[in-house]
């Protein structure tokens, strides 16, 4: 049966709790930024787990969710994942939440960032989708960074937006031979690990 709204809630662990990793002391310029920074270290993925999830009344594909990312309330996104997780299977997920987009109306539902999954077509056709989990031990709020390359240093969602950060580096996500999320074969790490689909080997990020 389908449990109710209430019984789809856990509550955050809060012990686990990351503070906002350390940055360079000496900040780089915005021009320094835009001439050497990867465009995938303007933007900011942070370790979340879904604390409570529900059906959008008004859309046949959406799942409304509050994710905790750490940071004083939980984050409400939509995601299009009701062809393939039921509500059971989303309550309690770990994983990677998009955190520096601009903020977009989903069929009236405000979404403040964007889960990120990984996708492959199986040999009957249909799609199968997994989400880019981080290790069991990353802790909630951890900001993602990027095996090889500068410790990020996220843009405002108003520059992501304005500059088509996250659509510019859509092409290079992919995962690697060991289902680990990458970027032009940069892995995505934690303190804890890489993260990684659980059966998805070379399929795209979204």
């Amino acid at each position: 049966p389908i449990l109710s709204t209430k019984e789809l809630t856990i509550k955050p662990n809060k012990s686990k709790q990351a503070a906002k990793p350390p940055f360079a002391a000496t900040k780089p310029s915005v021009t320094q930024v835009d001439a050497e920074l990867p465009d995938i270290c303007k933007l900011e993925f942070k370790v979340g787990v879904i604390t409570n999830v529900w059906v959008h009344p008004d859309a046949d594909k959406l799942f409304c969710e509050e994710i905790d990312v750490g940071e004083d309330v939980p984050r409400q996104i939509a995601s299009g994942l009701r062809p393939h997780f039921t509500l059971e299977q989303m309550l309690g997920q770990r994983l990677l939440v998009v955190s520096n987009l601009k903020a977009k109306n989903l069929v009236g539902f405000k979404s403040h960032g964007m889960v990120l999954c990984a996708a492959t077509t199986r040999e009957d056709g249909s799609e199968l989708v997994e989400f880019v989990e981080p290790p069991a031990d990353a802790v909630i709020g951890e900001v993602v960074t990027f095996h090889g390359l500068p410790v990020p240093q996220p843009w405002s969602a108003a520059q992501v937006e304005k500059k088509k950060v996250f659509a510019a580096c859509m092409e290079g996500m992919k995962t690697t031979d060991a289902c680990e999320g990458a970027w032009n074969g940069h892995v995505f790490t934690t303190s804890a690990g890489p993260c990684k689909t659980r059966t998805i080997a070379g399929g795209v990020m979204r």
